[in-house]
């Protein structure tokens, strides 16, 4: 096969992937979604509960003209991110310390499997007491809620490496920071990306909860305040924001673990 042959078959597979079928389903999907939502608000459905597609994008565009929703998105990001640097951090460390020992995570995991089972949210008032009412609270209750998420996805990739890997680079006279370097974390990566993945809209939860509880600004506020008012058009534009900023991010996540994994 000559290097004419290739180059039409490597331009037909970049066509495939850009016209990828699915993102048209999608749309479809989307857009008979909102037009049976619009249909039914008002005929079907009183729009007090429901609102509709067209006064939730009446919401938004005047939130965005007056720098409303950039302000509180701004807030609550701010709280995720933070939030969710340190919980991921900690939580892919701990598994790395734990995991490589398996007496030291046998005693451990049922205590670390209590905490878990406690929900989050219930922490909020507590954290809020302790930190007040500032971004403190919503950032720690932010990373607690991605600690566990990470930790025990990281915990299950060390699980799956391969031991004789590990006892060959031991046998080797390797110290333990040079097999966790150059053998467990490597593997694990894939199972650090899942927990990544899924810890990510669990800090937006956590920043936003406890935002509802005790706050001046943030989407979880912006809901607050709208519900205050009985406007439901305000509650969906500010979930609807926020469903649109955490899509957006895990999506960047998505394209970060493919371009570490391209090698596959």
């Amino acid at each position: 096969m000559t290097v004419q042959d290739v180059t039409p078959i490597a331009a037909g597979a970049a066509a495939r992937r850009r016209l990828d079928p699915v993102w048209i389903y999608r749309l479809l999907f989307l857009a008979g979604f909102l037009g049976v939502w619009q249909l039914s608000s008002g005929r079907l459905v009183d729009p007090f509960w429901i609102s509709s597609p067209y006064d939730i994008g009446s919401t938004l565009l005047k939130w965005t003209g007056s720098g409303l929703l950039q302000r509180h998105l701004l807030v609550t990001f701010q709280e995720t991110i933070i939030g969710f640097s340190i919980g991921s951090t900690l939580g892919v460390l701990s598994a790395l310390v734990i995991g490589s020992n398996d007496m030291l995570r046998r005693t451990i995991d049922p205590f670390l499997t209590a905490v878990y089972g406690v929900p989050k949210v219930a922490l909020a008032p507590l954290f809020i007491m302790w930190f007040g009412i500032g971004l403190a609270p919503k950032i720690v209750l932010a990373a607690v809620s991605v600690f566990f998420l990470v930790f025990f996805s990281t915990i299950s990739g060390i699980a799956q490496v391969d031991r004789k890997m590990v006892d060959g680079l031991r046998i080797m006279g390797a110290s333990p920071l040079t097999v966790q370097r150059k053998v467990v974390f490597p593997a694990s990566l894939p199972w650090i990306f899942t927990g990544l993945k899924l810890g990510l809209p669990y800090g937006f939860v956590g920043a936003v909860a406890a935002e509802m509880m005790a706050s001046n600004a943030g989407i979880g506020f912006l809901t607050q305040d709208a519900a205050g008012q009985l406007s439901s058009a305000g509650v969906f534009s500010a979930l609807f924001a926020l469903m649109v900023v955490t899509s957006l991010l895990n999506e960047g996540l998505g394209h970060l673990e493919k371009w570490i994994f391209r090698w596959k």
